[in-house]
């Protein structure tokens, strides 16, 4: 999934599960967020204080990433969830949609509710949690269950998403064929192109296995997003049986099933603004406000705030450690990435049956 989801619908989904407007934009901020901390390493402060961050998405073109150990640690936990269904590794690291795993990964976040992280833990697992609908069939891993072949969409667009690539690249995506893809893109689902996170989208493909898989993206999307409200209502009333809580009112579920229909412009970000606009508008029962920019990087953004760096490597002047960055969105942010990506990777995958990192 995109921006649009990941922040504009996740911040729907919030207010209307009971949070307050701070909360919500913070819970949107950090599913976002996952996609855009692409620094990794030992934040080094003028006084000689460290913190340490841990990147939970790549830089560039993502999923042309073939360093396979790097992708367990990234694509694994936060993009591309295991199921753990089948006998083999690569069976087992196939991500499927609201699967038994992914549940107990957002039980354990709930439980966390009261940690200072609470509220960007929710958000971090938000982004885990939808992505298993979008990123169903495919691995984290370098897998068998990347292949793709016989592409074909219905009403998609690509012109967005091409847009912000370079004039050679453009050119090797629209001539290449699938298999080629497969080869290049080896993680998650680089050979399906852009297709499983456009909201509308509807096409099927032929997988490893040589199986026709059929996929309607919006009725899943939808899934999705009522589950993310029974996951926040849970959280606001600190019980774990998130599964069990009301999900959309049925005005606001029909509502934002035809916005995200009828919203196909090919570039995520200009879907979001579309999505802010029909807020503020009031064209979701019972939400009529503004919904905050989202700001990724310089200033303006959780880093700027906390640091004052404007650059997404740490170059130039090394920042004066303080209390206030102990309380800022950034520190709780990277601290509930630790604390999701060890419990995902070293408790819940572990039980069952898979040690991937």
């Amino acid at each position: 999934m995109n921006i649009d989801f990941h922040y504009g619908v996740i911040y729907i989904v919030a207010r209307v599960g009971g949070m307050t407007a701070r909360e919500a934009l913070t819970v949107a901020h950090a599913c976002q967020y996952v996609d855009d901390a692409t620094t990794t390493g030992i934040l080094r402060f003028a006084g000689g204080e460290t913190f340490e961050r841990f990147a939970t998405a790549h830089r560039l073109f993502d999923y042309a990433n073939t360093e396979d150990d790097q992708n367990r640690l990234v694509w694994t936990p936060f993009h591309f969830l295991p199921a753990g269904e089948g006998e083999t590794l690569h069976e087992k690291a196939v991500c499927r949609p609201d699967s038994a795993i992914a549940r107990e990964v957002v039980r354990r976040a709930i439980r966390q509710r009261d940690a200072d992280t609470g509220l960007h833990r929710l958000g971090v697992t938000l982004h885990m949690y939808v992505d298993t609908w979008a990123h169903q069939g495919f691995a984290g891993i370098e897998s068998p269950a990347n292949r793709v072949s016989s592409l074909v969409a219905e009403d998609c667009t690509h012109e967005g998403w091409l847009a912000r690539l370079g004039r050679a690249t453009r050119h090797l995506i629209e001539h290449i064929e699938e298999d080629v893809l497969t080869i290049a893109l080896p993680v998650g689902h680089g050979a399906a192109l852009h297709y499983p996170d456009q909201p509308w989208a509807k096409w099927h493909y032929v997988d490893g296995r040589n199986i026709r898989v059929e996929r309607h993206n919006l009725p899943e999307f939808m899934q999705a997003a009522e589950m993310s409200c029974r996951a926040v209502r849970a959280h606001v009333a600190g019980r774990e049986d998130f599964d069990t809580q009301p999900g959309l009112p049925h005005d606001v579920k029909e509502a934002l099933t035809r916005l995200l229909d009828t919203n196909r412009h090919g570039d995520d970000n200009e879907r979001l603004l579309t999505i802010c606009a029909a807020v503020e508008a009031g064209a979701i029962p019972g939400l009529k406000e503004s919904i905050p920019n989202y700001v990724p990087k310089g200033p303006g953004s959780w880093k700027y705030k906390a640091t004052g760096l404007k650059s997404h490597d740490d170059t130039g002047e090394r920042p004066r450690w303080t209390e206030a960055f102990e309380k800022s969105d950034y520190r709780l942010f990277h601290d509930a990435v630790k604390q999701h990506r060890f419990v995902t990777t070293q408790e819940i995958l572990p039980d069952h049956g898979l040690r991937i990192a």
